[in-house]
């Protein structure tokens, strides 16, 4: 007698359907426009706010603004996706976060994965790697919080055109912060410092001139003199050559022998001038001139220093050699 065995009822044992995993580049694209776009625009804003003067109104621009980008990045990587089952990003790669039975995964969970990233970049970045080798393309967040990846059908909207919107806005912010920048902190900082080294230069050869004459071209030196002073203190010059005419000019030659800049401006200066110079052209009668000056400038129009206004701090001592 033969025994058949009847294996029609028994069950049969189905193993758990294998979802695809996203490939290692499918996802470091969607990372990239979900977070290095972001995180592009805040870097850049977060630089122009520290060349910003503290809590200036521009300090404030920028600020706010890389504030509104890391909510917008929130809502995109945390809040979207519970919402419409998507983020940008994993909406144009064409995949989505899933726990191993396909199930989607929740705002929490999608939050503590994205911490749980700081893991992955803190092995030296090994943990972005993992997913080139793991079988199942699992970081180390993934594997902490029991997610993977997976590639999924492409939401019926297509999310180019969005895509590449948010695209031209980050690069337009980018682009405008360094302008700001640029405009509002750089350029006129670049404009100070060329202001003092022009001063440095300048300031001292245009004391000289200006109280320097020679009793034979004495009104030429009078008007090249008036010629480098603003119109505000031109008469005040003019008025200290008319009492040294009066008095019987002669000749008088100065020299800066030391100058210090004590403050600028793109288009005001002052500094200290240390003179010494002569009184006279005979021998005999040579006197040694020592002075202290203040002197203010202002730029004009036409982009030369001018003297602004002349203070002498210690007053001309002169000696007479031989005396």
């Amino acid at each position: 007698m033969t025994a058949v065995l009847d294996t029609a009822d028994a069950p049969a044992t189905e193993a758990a359907p294998e979802h695809p995993v996203a490939a290692w580049p499918t996802r470091a694209g969607a990372f990239a426009v979900d977070v290095l776009v972001g995180m592009a625009v805040i870097a850049t804003l977060a630089v122009s706010a520290w060349t910003t003067p503290w809590l200036g109104w521009l300090w404030w621009v920028f600020v706010s603004t890389a504030a509104l980008t890391i909510v917008g990045m929130a809502v995109n990587r945390l809040l979207l996706p519970t919402i419409t089952g998507w983020s940008l990003g994993r909406a144009l790669f064409g995949i989505a976060v899933r726990t191993r039975d396909g199930a989607p995964v929740g705002v929490l969970r999608l939050a503590g994965r994205d911490l749980a990233h700081l893991a992955d970049t803190a092995a030296l970045f090994i943990g972005w790697l993992w997913p080139l080798w793991d079988r199942r393309h699992r970081t180390f967040a993934d594997l902490l919080l029991r997610t993977e990846v997976h590639d999924v059908e492409r939401p019926q909207r297509d999310v180019r055109r969005l895509t590449a919107i948010v695209l031209v806005v980050a690069t337009l912010l980018c682009a405008l912060a360094v302008g700001l920048s640029y405009l509002m902190v750089y350029r006129p900082e670049r404009a100070v410092d060329t202001a003092r080294q022009q001063i440095a230069d300048q300031g001292p050869k245009i004391v000289e001139q200006l109280l320097s004459y020679d009793k034979e071209s004495l009104q030429q030196d009078f008007s090249h003199a008036q010629s480098l002073t603003t119109d505000g203190y031109r008469d005040q010059l003019i008025a200290q050559q008319q009492v040294v005419q009066q008095a019987g000019a002669t000749s008088n030659e100065y020299f800066a022998v030391s100058s210090a800049v004590l403050s600028a401006s793109a288009n005001q200066a002052a500094m200290l001038v240390a003179m010494q110079g002569q009184r006279g052209t005979d021998p005999k009668d040579l006197k040694f001139i020592t002075a202290t000056l203040r002197v203010d400038f202002e730029k004009s129009g036409d982009g030369q220093w001018k003297v602004a206004n002349l203070i002498v701090l210690k007053r001309p001592l002169m000696n007479v050699p031989g005396h």
